[in-house]
């Protein structure tokens, strides 16, 4: 039973779940599972949060499958309605406070410096650097707006393409080139808030 829906294409097996054949829903969920959780791994970084958001995706998918028209890909559909669900958890949960100075390891603290005042160390451990870098990264992502974090991470972290978002995110490429310019702008504002005082 279950290799009949495996060679299915999409739009049957769409219009097959929306006639609540719950078969034709668990190939979608196999099907697209891994690309709902990595669309919920932009916004969370604890594996437990990412696995409740795409929950609360796939029962928003469940209820609305009989809205998916086919004019698009199914997977598209789905990642819209993965990105939409997204931004309303992380708006909906506690706001996250604001990174300061004080929040900071005293490894970032250290890198930060090193950054903005050109300390002449240049020798560091590379690896350990990079891993400083890397959790300094996401901590600063993660007071970021939503919609900013998401642009960030799919044009500057992932090599995304202009055209590529706006198609997902069902958004002008314009208004991903504005969004993306003052995702990076409150991007430095925050590092430059980070940045230890200049004696």
């Amino acid at each position: 039973m279950a290799e009949e829906f495996q060679n299915l294409p999409e739009r049957e097996l769409a219009e097959k779940a929306a006639n609540n054949d719950e078969a034709a829903f668990a190939e979608i969920v196999r099907r697209h599972s891994p690309r709902i959780f990595r669309v919920a791994a932009r916004f969370f970084s604890r594996y437990s949060l990412v696995e409740e958001a795409a929950q609360e995706i796939f029962l928003k998918v469940f209820t609305q499958i009989g809205n998916f028209e086919a004019r698009g890909s199914l997977e598209g559909w789905l990642t819209r309605i993965a990105v939409t669900t997204c931004i309303n958890l992380t708006r909906s949960a506690k706001r996250q406070p604001e990174l300061i100075i004080s929040d900071l390891t005293e490894d970032e603290n250290a890198w930060l410096e090193e950054k903005f005042h050109h300390a002449s160390a240049t020798d560091h451990r590379q690896e350990e650097e990079k891993f400083i870098a890397a959790d300094l990264l996401n901590r600063v992502l993660n007071v970021l707006p939503p919609e900013d974090r998401l642009i960030l991470q799919m044009i500057d972290g992932e090599g995304e393409s202009i055209r590529d978002v706006a198609k997902l995110l069902n958004w002008s490429e314009s208004k991903v080139k504005i969004k993306a310019f003052r995702a990076r702008k409150r991007f430095r504002e925050t590092i430059q808030k980070l940045s230890p005082p200049a004696d």
